[in-house]
């Protein structure tokens, strides 16, 4: 891709449009920090910011699952001890009597529990997907704030879709393995307790099973972990190639692609299922050895009871009490192995977020309240980019601009003119030398005083989804309308706006698609004079407009340069004729700078670019 091609790009892509690993851009940057704290606990962090309302409903879920342990106790209170009516008979009056009185009281115990578990749910759901929006504004506040290197490494969409992904096995597990795992977690350590009281004896052979699930748990856990890294990479990838296509259909098309698409797609689908179905296998395996090891001990336990209370070792009444609840606790302990699972799959998912909100933004040093007066000049200034240190594309380059003038940028494609520009906005750093306004270094000013004060019309616009009035107030976000129809006015801009069915309430489309080339770039240009910008970059606005566009297009540039500091990357020889100074760019370099007359005399590089009509 040529050097140029790189902002334009970054710039049109968006904040959100990247790629699913950013391991690439942390290698060539920094160190991957190592995470201090747990994930869960990390999560637990942002639960514990809606502690009003989950703490209440943790308690909550305690409660009902403390009751829920009634439905045993109930049970074994009904059964009662079978060896009594062998001794003493049946009263059928006593044994109605009982029934009636134990029914009642385990209905009015489930209504209750029933009753609390209707706020409880509402409380968990409020605070689960209240802590994940919190999540949602942390991630997208830090994204938008990760230097240009970052997306300049990245591939369009990925990283949207990996987030989304990831964000699901977060909400999955907030909302539903989280009040699953306390509740089992109450009703196994409950049932423990009863089934000691039941018999000492039997609980110790029942928990000699747990030494080999733990053992299970860690081996199992740790592969399931893993899997489902690469397996959320893998599906994040295969909706890239969805994006990707709906974002160039008219290229697919074009091309006749769709098969290749298709084709492209069935492959991340067949990624992505190759590894969940090796992930399958040890999830099926950890359950499986759960489900022999915890009902054989289960099994194992009752024939030895049985045996006890043969011996008269063990009452009836203990041994129905203990059989009941270990049903439970085994029961419990079954559903841990998928708990289990869940929270390795956000473990995984927790750390590439992490990862992710861990990434240097960029810096917020400097002066914010700094006041350009348009001056600009580069340094004796050389840049590579981070992926390609290898090709030098500004080779100590030096030039000075005065405020108000009009400098035109003019050279083959690849000579580093777009770069110039990237640099301007502080979108990458220099290798060596310096960017000045006003003679202060960039590097002594805040990013955003800088760029609040600069305004580029790119090539090729970017339009965002909503209507016209929004795309051309945000060049000054809470601008009045009156202050976007004067921009627009302009910018020749407001006929064509009025003539439409909405006005400025039509929407545009995705990335504007739903206007032509020049209606684009006359909105580009209201939303720069509503900026009102100290410094203009303009990366040749008329290249490809029809004869009537380019008119309307280059009356309102003159407008917007009065008065400003304006650079121009200039491909057609009517943009660069009236600049102040045109500077002639070739590998990198500054070969010839002057005006058009002069330059013409010089029978050089501008001379040849002229008669090949700078293209």
């Amino acid at each position: 891709m040529p050097v140029g091609e790189n902002f334009k790009e970054a710039q049109h892509q968006g904040a959100i449009d990247a790629l699913r690993s950013i391991g690439s851009y942390r290698l060539m940057s920094e160190p991957k920090p190592k995470l201090s704290i747990s994930s869960h606990r990390w999560i637990l962090g942002y639960l514990m910011k809606e502690k009003a309302i989950f703490l209440p409903s943790l308690a909550a879920l305690f409660f009902t699952a403390m009751l829920s342990l009634a439905f045993p106790w109930f049970l074994k209170e009904l059964v009662g001890n079978p060896t009594d009516a062998l001794k003493t008979g049946v009263d059928p009056q006593v044994v109605l009597a009982k029934s009636n009185r134990v029914v009642l009281e385990l209905v009015a115990v489930l209504a209750l529990q029933a009753f609390v578990a209707f706020f409880r749910v509402q409380g968990f759901i409020r605070s689960g997907e209240s802590a994940l929006n919190r999540l949602r504004r942390d991630l997208f506040a830090h994204l938008v704030r990760l230097p240009m290197p970052f997306y300049q490494e990245q591939r369009s969409g990925a990283l949207s879709n990996r987030i989304s992904a990831d964000l699901g096995v977060v909400r999955e597990t907030l909302l539903t393995t989280v009040p699953q795992a306390v509740r089992q977690t109450v009703i196994l350590v409950g049932g423990l307790i009863f089934i000691f009281v039941a018999s000492w004896k039997l609980s110790l052979i029942m928990l000699g099973s747990v030494p080999f699930v733990v053992l299970a748990i860690a081996f199992f856990g740790r592969k399931v972990r893993g899997f489902s890294k690469a397996a959320q990479d893998s599906l994040a990838e295969a909706g890239t190639v969805i994006e990707e296509t709906v974002q160039g259909i008219a290229d697919v098309k074009s091309f006749t692609n769709e098969p290749f698409e298709a084709t492209r797609y069935d492959r991340a689908l067949e990624s992505f299922l190759g590894v969940t179905m090796r992930g399958a296998k040890s999830r099926a395996a950890f359950l499986a050895f759960i489900i022999f090891a915890l009902f054989g001990t289960i099994a194992f336990v009752t024939w030895y009871g049985a045996q006890m209370l043969a011996n008269g070792q063990i009452n009836g009444t203990n041994f129905v009490s203990f059989i009941l609840f270990s049903i439970f606790v085994g029961a419990s302990l079954g559903s841990f192995p998928e708990i289990i699972s869940q929270f390795q799959q956000t473990s995984g998912a927790t750390e590439r977020l992490r990862e992710l909100l861990d990434t240097a933004p960029e810096r917020t040093d400097g002066d914010a309240q700094a006041k350009l007066g348009g001056a600009l000049a580069f340094a004796n200034l050389s840049f590579c980019y981070p992926s390609r240190p290898d090709v030098q594309v500004l080779s100590d380059l030096s030039f000075e601009v005065a405020p108000g003038q009009r400098v035109a940028l003019v050279g083959p494609s690849g000579a580093g003119k777009s770069t110039v520009f990237s640099l301007i906005l502080g979108f990458n750093d220099p290798e060596s030398g310096d960017v000045l306004f006003d003679g202060r270094s960039a590097s002594t000013l805040a990013l955003q005083a800088l760029r609040s004060q600069i305004a580029i019309v790119p090539q090729e616009v970017l339009l965002f989804g909503g209507s016209i009035r929004e795309n051309i107030e945000y060049g000054k976000p809470g601008a009045t309308f009156e202050e976007i129809e004067a921009a627009a006015r302009q910018a020749n801009a407001h006929e064509f706006i009025t003539e439409l069915p909405e006005g400025f309430e039509t929407l545009v489309g995705p990335r504007g698609t739903k206007l032509s080339g020049g209606q684009r770039q006359r909105i580009a240009i209201a939303r720069a004079i509503l900026a009102d910008p100290r410094i203009l970059l303009l990366d040749e606005a008329t290249s490809a407009l029809d004869s009537e566009s380019e008119r309307l297009v280059n009356e309102a540039l003159e407008r917007l340069m009065q008065g400003r500091t304006s650079l121009v990357i200039a491909h057609r020889l009517s943009t660069v004729r009236h600049a102040d100074s045109i500077l002639v760019f070739s590998h990198g370099k500054i070969v010839e700078s002057g005006t058009h007359e002069q330059l013409i005399a010089n029978h050089g590089t501008y001379r040849f670019l002229v008669e090949t009509q700078l293209v």
